[in-house]
């Protein structure tokens, strides 16, 4: 198959698909990332002939050469979105085109090559379609999809590779809350930051997510289930959580967050927030929050609602804030209505329940 804007998938089902009664009796509690789907989508690329080779296969181990460069110089990025049964018997995804765009957007960063938006696509497309019958039931059930891309080659040498496997993997889903949605309590890292100025904070790279856990781990001693990073110029700015973008809401009804400037993830969901907040009247800004500001203005009641929001869990509201020198905590500790509002409108927009003037939805099946 030559390369190409262009690319028809072959075909190749799982000859030993797992059986409906065990899919059935996964899908009755999945969890999140731990149970995943029959196939998996993989195209290759080479300089000089681009995009080739794109199938839908039974999903399982990648043969991976030791000196495969992915593993020494960490040429790596992904995506993550979910596709969603209708009350119809359908199939939608939300925002895939905006996924496509950002992944191209960390592949240029990473210094790898870019795929065609309408590839991206496709390549969801084609493994939703064989494989529909993992996506969960019920009102919390969702096909999570992880799209990932990574260096190839075999090669040991500090330049951009010059060979590359795009993937795409399933994995069935349900509620990110068992029992509803409950606020976090966060831990603001008085030593590591996330990202820098110049450095790769915008790409959806494993290396951002990877130079978190150590920082995750301290949360989790202080009995926090997420960390918060601060910028790391100045160590006093609000940057992002772990692996969410982070919203305040204040008595006047404003929504603020913090701009990107290069080190913050560029959010679907925070993008679609930003929408929908000033689609509900709220004034909404994109500006720098200090960490003193976030207490003084908790303290005060000025600031009454803080949340975070990304894919997996949509929006989840931050009660308690912990600290080295004490802790306090937002809105009495549970969710305020303008956050518990935001994530309604979001799910009924991504499940088909709601209307979409953003044509945000993007039906599949």
């Amino acid at each position: 198959m030559s390369g190409g804007d262009k690319l028809d998938f072959e075909i190749r089902p799982n000859p030993a698909p797992v059986s409906a009664a065990d899919r059935a009796a996964l899908l009755a509690n999945p969890g999140f990332g731990r149970v995943f789907t029959d196939h998996m989508v993989t195209i290759r690329y080479a300089d000089g002939k681009g995009w080739y080779d794109a199938r839908v296969e039974a999903r399982g181990p990648i043969p991976m050469d030791p000196a495969s460069a992915a593993l020494h110089y960490a040429q790596e990025i992904f995506e993550g979105m979910k596709a969603y049964r209708t009350a119809d018997g359908g199939v939608t995804m939300f925002r895939p085109y905006a996924n496509a765009a950002r992944f191209n957007t960390s592949a240029t960063r990473m210094a790898m090559p870019t795929l065609p938006e309408q590839t991206f696509v496709d390549s969801l497309h084609r493994l939703i379609e064989i494989d529909r019958e993992w996506i969960p039931e019920g009102e919390d059930g969702s096909l999570y999809l992880r799209p990932f891309m990574f260096a190839s080659e075999v090669f040991l040498g500090v330049r951009p590779a010059n060979e590359y496997l795009y993937v795409v993997i399933a994995s069935p889903v349900g509620a990110y809350f068992s029992g509803g949605v409950k606020p976090v309590t966060v831990w603001v890292s008085p030593d590591y930051t996330r990202a820098a100025p110049g450095g790769t904070g915008a790409a959806k790279c494993g290396g951002n997510y990877a130079a978190s856990l150590a920082a995750q781990a301290e949360a989790a001693e202080h009995g926090c289930e997420q960390v918060v990073f601060l910028d790391a110029v100045e160590r006093r700015y609000v940057d992002e959580l772990g692996g969410m973008n982070v919203f305040f809401v204040y008595d006047d009804g404003s929504v603020v967050t913090p701009p990107l400037t290069g080190t913050i993830l560029p959010g679907i969901t925070r993008e679609s927030v930003l929408t929908l907040a000033s689609a509900a009247g709220h004034t909404v800004q994109e500006r720098p929050v200090s960490f003193a500001d976030w207490q003084a203005d908790a303290t005060s009641g000025r600031l009454r609602e803080v949340f975070a929001c990304g894919t997996a869990a949509v929006i989840t509201p931050i009660g308690r804030v912990r600290f080295p020198e004490g802790e306090f905590t937002m809105g009495g500790g549970e969710p305020g209505t303008v956050t518990m509002a935001l994530r309604q409108q979001l799910v009924d927009l991504q499940r088909g329940k709601a209307a979409d003037p953003q044509n945000w939805v993007h039906r599949v099946l």
